[in-house]
C-alpha cells in the first residue's frame, strides 16, 4: 500500500549540488581540534586552525604581454605630451608685433631673438605672416653696425642663420606612371625682389662680417672666401653710378624725415576723394602708361640701392678683417682678401675706392714690417749662437793653459 501512495505523482526530482573543487571541499569540512602535547599532560585546543591558503592566491600575476612592447619598439613611436597648441594667424601676427617692438633694444635683443627663432622652428613663417616676420628683422637691423657688437654678435648670427631658409617653402608632389613613381619639388619664395635683396644685405652684415670675428681659422677662411666671391660678382661701377651714389647718400636722410611728415599729414578726406576723382582726372587713360614708366624707374632705383647697400656691407667686412691683421694666423688670409678687393676696385664707387686703397696701403705696410721683423730675429739668433761658440773656445783655451 505504501508504494501506491505516490502512484499518480511523478517521481521526485533531485537537484545535485554543483561539483566543487578539492580545496572548497576541504573548507566545508569541520575543523578538528588540535592536540597540544606538554610535558605534564595533553590538552585539546579548541581554537580552530585557519584554513590553508588557496592555490589560486599563491599564483603570481601574469606579466603584461610582450607583444605590445615589441610593437612600440619596432615602430619607434613614443608617447609625447602635447605642451603647445596650434596658434591662429592672428595670434602669430600679434606675437611677431610684440617681438618687433622689443628686438631693437640691445638689452632685450637676446631674449627677443630666441623667441623669433622659436617661431621659425614652429613653422609660423607662412605667406600670411612673412611680412610681419620681415618687420622683426628690419627692427633688428635699424642700426647697420649693431649686429657686430660683441654682446649680441652670436645672437644675430643665430637669428639670421635661421631666417635664411625660413622664407623658402618647398612643396613635394608624387606622380605615378607606368615607369614608376616620380617626385617633383616646387620651391616658393615668400618674399618679393626688394625684400629678398634687403635680406641678402642683412645676411652679409650678420653672418659674413661676424664670422670674421671668430677664433677658428677654418671659419675665418671660409668667410673670407665667400666675401671674395661676392666682390667678384659685383658689376663694374660707372661714373654715372658714382654721381647717383653721391646724390643718394645726401638725400637719404632728408627722404627719411619727409616720409615721416607725409604719413602724418595724410588725412582721411584725401583717401575718400581719391576714388571719385580718378575717372575725371584721367579721361584718356594715360595714367596706365605713366605708371609703367614709373615702375621701370622704381625697379632701376631699387637695383641701384641694392648694389649700394651690398657694396657698403662688403666694405664693412674688409674693415673688420683689416683690424684683425695683428693675429698671426689671420695675416695670410687677409693679405689675399684685401688684394682681391684692390684688384677689383673698379666694381666699387668713388668713395668706396678711396676706402679700399687706404686699406691696401695699410695692409702692405704691415706686411712689409712683418717680413722685416721675421728677418731681425734670425740675425740675432745667429749672433747669439756665434757668441756661445766663442765663449766655448775661450773656455777651452783657458782650461788648457792652466790659468
Amino acid at each position: 500500500m505504501a508504494g501506491d501512495l505516490f502512484g499518480d505523482l511523478p517521481p521526485p526530482s533531485y537537484h545535485s549540488p554543483p561539483i566543487q573543487s578539492q580545496e572548497d571541499l576541504q573548507l566545508l569540512q569541520p575543523h578538528k581540534p588540535v592536540k597540544i602535547i606538554n610535558d605534564d599532560k595533553t590538552t585539546e585546543n579548541s581554537v580552530p586552525v585557519p584554513p590553508p591558503p588557496l592555490k589560486s592566491a599563491l599564483k603570481r600575476p601574469k606579466p603584461p604581454p610582450e607583444s605590445t612592447a615589441s610593437e612600440d619598439s619596432g615602430s619607434g613611436k613614443k608617447l609625447r605630451f602635447k605642451t603647445t597648441t596650434d596658434a591662429s594667424v592672428s595670434q602669430i601676427v600679434e606675437a611677431m608685433q610684440k617681438i618687433a617692438s622689443h628686438i631693437g633694444n640691445p638689452a632685450k635683443f637676446s631674449k627677443a631673438s630666441k623667441l623669433a627663432i622659436q617661431l621659425i622652428q614652429a613653422g609660423s613663417v607662412k605667406p600670411e605672416t612673412a611680412d610681419n616676420f620681415l618687420a622683426i628683422l628690419e627692427a633688428a637691423m635699424l642700426s647697420p653696425t649693431s649686429c657686430n657688437d660683441a654682446s649680441v654678435r652670436s645672437d644675430y648670427h643665430a637669428l639670421f642663420s635661421a631666417a635664411q631658409d625660413a622664407f623658402d617653402v618647398c612643396f613635394r608632389m608624387y606622380f605615378k606612371s607606368t615607369f614608376g613613381t616620380f617626385v617633383v619639388y616646387f620651391f616658393f619664395q615668400l618674399l618679393n625682389k626688394k625684400q629678398k635683396n634687403q635680406l641678402t644685405v642683412w645676411t652679409i652684415r650678420a653672418l659674413e662680417a661676424n664670422d670674421l670675428y671668430t677664433d677658428d681659422s677654418f671659419v675665418f677662411s671660409k668667410a673670407a672666401g665667400r666675401i671674395k666671391d661676392l666682390i667678384s660678382n659685383l658689376p663694374v661701377a660707372t661714373k654715372e653710378d658714382d654721381a647717383e651714389e653721391a646724390a643718394a647718400l645726401q638725400d637719404e636722410k632728408e627722404m627719411a624725415s619727409r616720409v615721416i611728415q607725409s604719413t602724418q599729414d595724410v588725412s582721411s578726406s584725401d583717401l575718400s576723394t581719391a576714388g571719385t576723382t580718378k575717372e575725371e582726372s584721367d579721361p584718356f587713360g594715360l595714367d596706365a602708361l605713366i605708371s609703367t614708366k614709373e615702375s621701370k624707374g622704381k625697379d632701376e632705383e631699387e637695383a641701384m640701392r641694392f648694389l649700394r647697400l651690398k657694396r657698403e656691407a662688403l666694405i664693412t667686412c674688409l674693415e673688420i678683417a683689416a683690424k684683425r691683421y695683428k693675429i698671426p694666423w689671420c695675416q695670410t688670409v687677409i693679405d689675399i682678401l684685401v688684394k682681391q678687393a684692390y684688384e677689383n676696385v673698379s666694381r666699387f664707387t668713388s668713395k668706396q675706392r678711396d676706402a679700399i686703397e687706404k686699406l691696401w696701403v695699410s695692409i702692405r705696410e704691415q706686411h712689409n714690417r712683418r717680413k722685416q721683423g721675421s728677418q731681425f730675429p734670425r740675425s740675432t739668433q745667429v749672433r747669439k749662437s756665434a757668441f756661445v761658440v766663442l765663449l766655448g773656445v775661450l773656455g777651452s783655451v783657458v782650461a788648457s793653459s792652466g790659468l
